[in-house]
């Protein structure tokens, strides 16, 4: 996309509004923190914070886009936010599992394998591996107690990946892979939270 805006390339506008969407959606999703509606698994949250941040180091490495790369940056810095958050609000507190420390195990040794491989577009796979499974424990949770997650943070953050496609300079592993995934895990999210609540409408917000 070369059309220019108000000096900027509408590539680089979608950038904005795409982190724009993403942060209010992390926005909603800490105030319903606040007010003991949505409850973080950490062990998710914490890893989502991670990985995208790892893979923003990987994009780099391998010269990609620094405008694309800024959104998969945001994907991160967002949760990361929430994880601090659910660290000291005692209204969000959910309990953990075995499950969920098993998932955040083989997040870690995905991560690890980053740190062995030294190539970027490795690192860019194993950092998709390491959010795939720090997201299982909430794809369980959000079916199994659907009212203590916010679906919000996950629409937005669907559309704001949605948004930035046209803004891809070059269609490879470095600039898509990321984005790709990012699409169909909260597309993934979002229907199970949603549907969720669809099918259980009066189930109470608690800790598990």
């Amino acid at each position: 996309m070369s059309e220019v805006f108000l000096g900027l390339p509408i590539a680089h506008w979608l950038v904005l509004l795409s982190i724009g969407i993403s942060s209010t959606g992390g926005i909603t999703y800490l105030l319903n923190m606040f007010r003991g509606k949505s409850k973080p698994n950490l062990v998710s949250w914490g890893l989502w914070g991670l990985a995208p941040l790892i893979a923003t180091g990987a994009a780099i490495s391998a010269h990609a886009d620094l405008w694309g790369t800024a959104r998969v940056f945001i994907s991160g810095f967002v949760p990361f936010v929430i994880f601090m958050f659910g660290l000291f609000l005692k209204q969000s507190y959910w309990k953990l599992t075995r499950f969920d420390f098993f998932c955040g195990v083989l997040s870690v040794i995905a991560l690890i394998a980053w740190l062995i491989a030294h190539a970027p577009v490795a690192a860019i796979l194993f950092a998709i591996a390491a959010d795939l499974f720090a997201s299982v424990p909430t794809l369980v949770k959000g079916w199994q107690s659907p009212h203590t997650e916010t679906a919000t943070v996950f629409l937005t953050s669907l559309i704001s990946s949605l948004i930035t496609i046209p803004a891809i300079p070059v269609w490879n592993l470095e600039n898509t892979a990321f984005q790709a995934y990012l699409i169909i895990v909260n597309l993934a999210l979002f229907g199970v939270i949603t549907l969720g609540k669809l099918l259980k409408p009066t189930q109470s917000v608690s800790t598990q």
